[in-house]
């Protein structure tokens, strides 16, 4: 004869746990994004200005206008500062690099442009994000154009990197 320490009510009870935990499956949660988006949502732009002899403009990250030398803005309505959108998640640092100089155009003459600090600060820096992961943080970018003598009027284009490393 066998005693049992079990009776059928509490065998039952064991069963019905052990069969829901072999059933039921974990997983964890989705991780949120790890990899940075920048998005350039808006050109550089310095307004209009007209050109006596050479001189600077300037569009800080906040948009002021500032010249020197022969340059003279007749409109600074227009004027503002190059905007990237960065998506990242909370609490993340991202790493901001770029080559400082680079060339515009309006097909015969060439214009220098150097970009200025950003509202984050300069190249090189490093900042953390925004709030939380569908969080947008903006990042404005200045600049000057270095303007030589005899630079003809007319549109000038041309185009800048950024690199937003997350670090």
């Amino acid at each position: 004869m066998t005693v049992s320490h079990f009776n059928k009510p509490f065998l039952k009870l064991l069963f019905f746990i052990l069969f829901s935990c072999l059933n039921t499956a974990y997983s964890q949660p989705s991780l949120p994004q790890r990899t940075v988006s920048a998005t350039p949502t808006q050109p550089i732009d310095f307004g209009t200005f007209y050109v006596t002899s050479a001189g600077t403009i300037t569009v800080n990250w906040q948009g002021s206008v500032s010249t020197t030398g022969g340059v003279v803005v007749v409109s600074s309505v227009n004027a503002r500062p190059a905007i990237f959108d960065i998506t990242l998640c909370q609490g993340r640092n991202v790493t901001l690099t770029y080559n400082p100089t680079t060339t515009i155009t309006n097909g015969a003459i060439s214009i220098t442009l150097t970009l200025g600090d950003t509202e984050k600060g300069p190249n090189g820096t490093t900042f953390t994000v925004d709030t939380n992961c569908t969080f947008i943080t903006t990042l404005r970018v200045g600049g000057t154009l270095d303007i030589p003598n005899g630079a003809a009027t007319g549109v000038y284009t041309g185009s800048f990197s950024m690199n937003f490393t997350q670090g």
